[in-house]
């Protein structure tokens, strides 16, 4: 059982929407401060009216963090309203354009690595030291299982979700003596707005995405959150450097 965090600061990055909206959600809900981070400034204010409706008590930083400046001023805004970062959820990424490797475009694959794999390194880059400060602390990155197995037609965002995990293990070791636990979070089909835009092009695969699932239907946003969470609570403190799969049995087959 997740103890109460209400002496903890949470940082949620593309947390707009789907799993990024329902992580900062249950941060709240378990009592952090959350700092809301996102691109989309409409969905972001939304995400911390949630909370705030709620009881909870979250603020907005509007960030593309995949720009270094925006990540510095991010996490020096989440310091200086907070006094502190305990947890980070680096959650931000698209699916890029679905393309062969030989027909992938130098354009698209140079967005999909920086927004999905740079992003996470530069969060990193600033979210480690801050937590340092105070005594430590523990991320959570969002791969895929496209991070774990390969995929047709995703050349790019394979890419970058396999980096994320051999990033996310590097810096798990780094730091495991600091008292910083770095740990992946693998979703498989998870009901999102990523899902829904692959859907709108391809409506036929719905039948067929619950279909390969074990569990014969699409994960929720929350079902993933809780996980992130746990892995940022005690109750994981001797969990980092592991990739979580959260696919309702897909890979396994």
């Amino acid at each position: 059982m997740i103890n109460n965090l209400s002496e903890k600061v949470a940082l949620v990055t593309g947390a707009s929407s789907g799993i990024g909206r329902a992580t900062a959600i249950l941060f709240a809900k378990y009592g952090a401060k959350v700092v809301v981070a996102d691109i989309s400034v409409k969905g972001g204010e939304e995400t911390v009216n949630h909370i705030q409706d709620a009881g909870g008590e979250a603020v907005f930083i509007n960030a593309d963090v995949s720009q270094a400046s925006d990540v510095e001023n991010l996490i020096n805004k989440t310091v200086e309203t907070y006094g502190r970062l305990d947890f980070a959820h680096n959650n931000a990424g698209i699916e890029g354009m679905m393309a062969s490797t030989v027909d992938c475009t130098e354009e698209n694959w140079d967005r999909t690595i920086s927004i999905n794999l740079k992003s996470i390194w530069l969060c990193m880059k600033y979210e480690i030291p801050a937590m340092l400060r105070h005594g430590g602390g523990a991320i959570v990155n969002t791969s895929s299982i496209a991070g774990l197995v390969g995929f047709q037609g995703l050349a790019a965002y394979s890419a970058s979700k396999f980096g994320i995990i051999g990033l996310t293990k590097t810096t798990a070791l780094e730091y495991a003596k600091a008292n910083i636990r770095v740990n992946a979070i693998c979703p498989g089909v998870i009901n999102t707005s990523m899902v829904d835009r692959l859907l709108e092009v391809q409506p036929a695969m719905t039948e067929d995405l619950t279909a390969v699932t074990p569990v014969r239907r699409m994960g929720k946003p929350e079902e993933i959150a809780a996980m992130v969470v746990t892995l940022c609570s005690s109750d994981a403190s001797f969990v980092t450097g592991h990739a979580m799969v959260v696919d309702g049995g897909l890979i396994a087959q």
